[in-house]
């Protein structure tokens, strides 16, 4: 069956293909035969009860530096649509925060995947606090007295703003760091939401399993390693990928999310695990997806796509 589906996205043009889960999701809807649509969040609008968004027709190819081509802007009614695709990348802010209330008005003649009011009420690293025997040691503030009592407690530790994405603005702080109170002026400075310290997991040296589920199920997985310069493994700074296993204990984690995701309609999500604890469940635009394909793994978009049609059928 052919769908009309429309992908709220940042602009195809500013995408790089080669790790780019959103461009594999729309190839294979392509392929399948859906009719595919492109808009940014910010042509969203809404007149009365009627969202609609100026987006353009999209076809997709995979060609570097050549690989999209738009139509004509129209202005579409999104309950004429029948699945959406939210997968602009985060922050997770107040904009972001606006577009799934609009996205939540079409539903359920529209099909929106992740979820909006699920996507909004469950931010990855808030989110997998309903988990806390899964999960790292942690504390969500502003107050510079609990950091240091943190500190104090674990020696190093992991910063990081509570609604950021990619890497960005994540810093390892040792026993004997003396910049964290400059640290906290910083996230002050820039951020007024609470902030994230985590206990620091030495197994991360050996790589951050990102796991991706698809209606609660185990789809693939896909190691990433930090550079050796860097605390972080997010490929978008840096990470080497390499193929893994899941163990019991992985598997032991997905089970138990399995449940929640379901009744939450996160039909796809990514969830990080270092060692044996798990850090974040990412649900606002999940990646990782062509790496698991790349090393043997499943092809994702495609599973991905079986489960969105038999919602829709």
């Amino acid at each position: 069956m052919g769908l009309k589906v429309a992908v709220q996205m940042d602009h195809v043009s500013s995408i790089q293909i080669r790790g780019d889960s959103t461009f594999a999701i729309g190839l294979e809807a392509q392929k399948r035969g859906h009719e595919l649509w492109h808009y940014t969040p910010e042509r969203l609008s809404m007149r009365g009860s009627t969202l609609t968004a100026r987006a353009e027709r999209m076809d997709l190819r995979e060609v570097e530096g050549d690989h999209f081509t738009l139509g004509a802007t129209e202005r579409i009614d999104l309950s004429e649509i029948d699945v959406i695709l939210l997968r602009q990348d985060p922050p997770f802010d107040m904009s972001y925060i606006t577009s799934t209330h609009l996205l939540e008005r079409v539903q359920p003649r529209t099909l929106v995947v992740n979820d909006p009011a699920s996507v909004r009420n469950a931010p990855e690293k808030i989110f997998v606090t309903e988990f806390p025997d899964l999960m790292p040691e942690t504390l969500i503030t502003k107050d510079i007295e609990e950091v240091k009592a943190f500190r104090a407690e674990f020696g190093e530790m992991i910063m990081k703003p509570l609604y950021g994405n990619g890497g960005a603005g994540v810093f390892h702080i040792t026993k004997e760091d003396k910049n964290l109170s400059s640290f906290m002026e910083m996230f002050g400075m820039l951020y007024r939401e609470p902030f994230i310290c985590q206990r620091y997991l030495p197994g991360v040296r050996k790589g951050d399993k990102r796991i991706i589920l698809i209606d609660g199920e185990i789809a693939g997985a896909i190691n990433r390693v930090p550079a050796e310069t860097d605390a972080r493994s997010n490929m978008h700074v840096g990470g080497r990928a390499e193929a893994t296993e899941l163990t019991e204990r992985d598997r032991e984690i997905c089970a138990r999310i399995a449940p929640a995701l379901k009744e939450r309609g996160l039909i796809f999500v990514g969830i990080d695990v270092i060692g044996d604890v798990m850090t974040e469940i990412n649900v606002t635009s999940p990646t990782g997806i062509r790496e698991v394909k790349r090393f043997g793994g499943a092809d994702i978009a495609s599973l991905l796509w079986d489960a969105i049609e038999a919602r829709v059928g």
